[in-house]
């Protein structure tokens, strides 16, 4: 398995360094493609034509606003015209493709050392650029079952997660939420558990995460997962991804023992 780092400058700027990581996984949702006749021309919201440009419309999902106030108070800020910030993730975003097109790759897990390190941001942020890509389209999963904050971050309310289709026995269709952004759907929300590890390892997620892998080809799949050292949810989901990307504050690199070959 692949482990990568990255280093986060929580102040204002980005920095990357690059130790990649190991396996991945798609998405289960029904989506109709907004192409025109010839098959791979598609119009930008401001009527100029991007030829190849591959986004769906989600039809099945949730739409929500999102509120740019919002965003970029919690630093979700790929989307600024103005931020040299975008850079970095845009070396992230090729670093992180360029290794899982390698392996034919599609499953990203995003986790840290510790709490507070920026994951979750790294996640959505990643996620968002990613998206920008011409030929693939992203899903976020908010796989930290004792937190659920990726739909925080973005400022929407949800009372459905993970969690609601592992234990509820809730649809898949009811948890999918389109922040208004092409070629991104995400699953976030609803309640928390403490028991997260075990829910991880049953066998409807490891179905779950089969199907996901299997459904679209042409679709990233992230993961934001618990911090290494909080608990065992890591290494719990490690085996059912193909990549994992690890977050860590610049200044600070605790030792994490023998958990990358155990990965």
């Amino acid at each position: 398995m692949d482990i990568d780092s990255t280093t986060e400058n929580k102040s204002a700027s980005f920095s990357t360094e690059s130790v990649f990581t190991k396996k991945i996984f798609t998405c289960a949702e029904s989506d109709t493609y907004n192409q025109n006749i010839s098959g791979d021309h598609n119009l930008t919201d401001s009527g100029l034509e991007k030829i190849g440009w591959y986004s769906p419309k989600y039809s099945m999902s949730r739409p929500v606003k999102l509120d740019p106030d919002v965003l970029h108070e919690n630093r979700c800020i790929v989307f600024e015209e103005n931020n040299n910030t975008i850079d970095s993730y845009k070396v992230l975003r090729t670093k992180v493709i360029s290794r899982m097109q390698e392996t034919g790759s599609k499953l990203l897990m995003v986790t840290s050392a510790l709490p507070g390190e920026g994951k979750s941001t790294t996640a959505i942020n990643l996620a968002l650029i990613m998206a920008k890509e011409f030929q693939q389209t992203v899903l976020l999963v908010d796989c930290d079952l004792q937190q659920q904050s990726i739909h925080k971050y973005l400022g929407f309310e949800s009372d459905k997660g993970l969690v609601s289709y592992l234990l509820d026995d809730c649809p898949m269709t009811d948890l999918f939420t389109w922040p208004g952004i092409e070629k991104i759907n995400l699953i976030s929300g609803g309640r928390v558990i403490r028991d997260s590890s075990e829910l991880l390892g049953s066998p409807r997620m490891v179905d779950l995460v089969a199907d996901m892998k299997s459904r679209y080809p042409n679709r990233y799949v992230i993961f934001d997962m618990q911090s290494v050292l909080a608990g065992a949810d890591a290494l719990v989901m490690a085996p059912l991804v193909d990549n994992i990307l690890m977050v860590v504050q610049e200044g600070n690199g605790p030792c994490l023992g023998n958990w990358s070959s155990m990965a």
